[in-house]
């Protein structure tokens, strides 16, 4: 015998219009989601489809996300240039940096590609600056950062 539970209204999704700020947060109609434990199961249930949009996929509720800039954040950095460095994201995976995939944006934000490299991700400040302290003085005002055996000029 299959037992048939009534939604009673419950919805996991805010109703209101969600986007994914620059700055890592969870918005609904323009205010903070507070509630950490929502932005990060946000965070998880977060797909971009091959059509590139966005959406929250939770049980039978689903909702489309405006993306500020990326869909991802980089929220810190662990290791070092002998080593390597692994990148944490806002979903809580942890992901080895490619540094070939790091290129300075407008407004000098670093970006890097993450999700096996279909999805770019903004470094928030704790993170770029955590990677940057590993920077060395480069050619022109250039940095660059160390990672093993390569130089990777950080304009």
């Amino acid at each position: 015998m299959e037992l048939t539970v009534a939604r009673a209204g419950f919805t996991a999704i805010h109703s209101g219009r969600i986007t994914f700020g620059k700055d890592g947060r969870w918005y609904c109609d323009d205010e903070i989601i507070p509630n950490k434990a929502i932005c990060r199961l946000y965070a998880r249930a977060m797909t971009i489809d091959a059509d590139g949009i966005a959406r929250l996929r939770l049980g039978e509720d689903e909702a489309h996300v405006t993306i500020e800039d990326t869909p991802w954040v980089v929220v810190q950095v662990e290791g070092g240039p002998a080593r390597g460095f692994q990148i944490l994201l806002n979903d809580e995976t942890l992901e080895p940096l490619d540094p070939a995939t790091l290129r300075v944006g407008p407004d000098n934000v670093l970006y890097c590609r993450v999700k096996d490299a279909r999805h770019e991700a903004r470094f928030l400040r704790p993170a770029y600056y955590e990677l940057m302290r590993h920077c060395v003085p480069g050619p022109e005002g250039t940095l660059v950062l160390p990672v093993g055996s390569l130089r990777v000029t950080l304009a």
